[in-house]
């Protein structure tokens, strides 16, 4: 089997990889941004009784559950960067994935985000807070994986098919070894 990779997809992975630290790059600087200049002061509002900054460090997962369990989340995301790079370079250079790249690459950045918080703070970063509505405090991280997520979900019901990952069977693979 020709496991010679092509030029368009060595781009994409550079390009993926590239975002990938751009994009942590940004989070961290929010978070450094967070911790600068809301840690211990009231929370800065910027539309008052609607949306405000509120530095919170948050031991736990999304909206607090599981807290002070670092070790497990630590490896959650671990495994989850592992998947994704897996999927990214199985993934067809076909421009039908294109989005699929770009959303992989915002929940890898958002994993990775809140891991690095975690081995450096023993706790995430948060400091978006809707208080309008009384949401859990958030931060980029959050938004690159929840958006990600929310679109991942709206392509797998309505654009992408099943065949459509036959790239990630490992039973296609061995059947495309087995006619070459």
């Amino acid at each position: 089997m020709n496991t010679k990779m092509s030029k368009k997809k060595k781009i994409f992975l550079i390009a993926d990889y590239l975002m990938i630290i751009l994009f942590v790059f940004l989070d961290q600087f929010t978070k450094y941004l967070a911790v600068e200049h809301l840690q211990d002061k009231p929370p800065f509002k910027i539309i008052d009784g609607v949306f405000e900054l509120n530095f919170l460090k948050n031991s736990g997962a999304a909206f607090g559950v599981l807290q002070n369990q670092k070790v497990f989340f630590i490896l959650i995301a671990v495994m989850i960067l592992i998947i994704i790079s897996y999927v990214l370079f199985r993934m067809p250079d076909d421009k039908k994935y294109n989005v699929m790249h770009i959303l992989l690459v915002l929940i890898a950045s958002g994993a990775a985000g809140n891991m690095i918080d975690r081995i450096r703070y023993d706790y995430v970063v948060d400091f978006f807070y809707f208080v309008l509505i009384n949401f859990p405090i958030f931060n980029v991280a959050d938004i690159y994986v929840t958006v990600a997520t929310f679109l991942f979900a709206i392509l797998l019901l309505f654009y992408y098919k099943e065949n459509d990952f036959s790239f990630l069977s490992f039973r296609q693979q061995k059947k495309f070894k087995e006619f070459k």
